[in-house]
């Protein structure tokens, strides 16, 4: 069974099925084997008050279901839409693939990878926001 690996920072912190874990003063890596497993670096977590922009808002609802702070069901409808939505703002062949790879991993219930592909979007999306201010 092949699975997660995670190679954790001194200290640092991730969410395991809304557990926080902090790692001890060395490097380590963890091989998480469960197939369902919802993971979230804090590190790599957007705080609610820092999610201003259409992209963030939907990576921010990803990480309320990996915290397990949203409804699995409810979840995947807001991020649904929300993908939708930014297909029709991101017309490039790489953006379309990314939001392609986000929907396909919402419906498999794959939240993390849908949340990494989603990350990808922020760099294009304040590119964006910076050309039309």
């Amino acid at each position: 069974m092949s699975g997660l690996v995670l190679k954790l920072a001194p200290n640092e912190r991730i969410l395991i099925n809304g557990a926080v874990i902090e790692n001890g003063d060395r490097r380590t890596r963890i091989a998480v084997k469960s197939a369902h497993a919802n993971i979230l670096r804090l590190r790599d977590a957007i705080h609610p008050d820092d999610a201003n922009t259409p992209v963030q808002r939907i990576c921010y609802q990803a990480q309320l279901i990996l915290s397990g702070d949203r409804p699995e069901e409810e979840g995947k409808q807001i991020l649904l839409r929300g993908i939708e939505q930014l297909n029709q703002v991101f017309d490039d062949r790489d953006s379309r693939n990314l939001l392609t790879e986000a929907t396909s991993s919402v419906v498999g219930g794959n939240y993390y990878r849908a949340l990494r592909s989603l990350r990808d979007l922020l760099p294009r999306e304040a590119r964006l926001i910076a050309a039309r201010s």
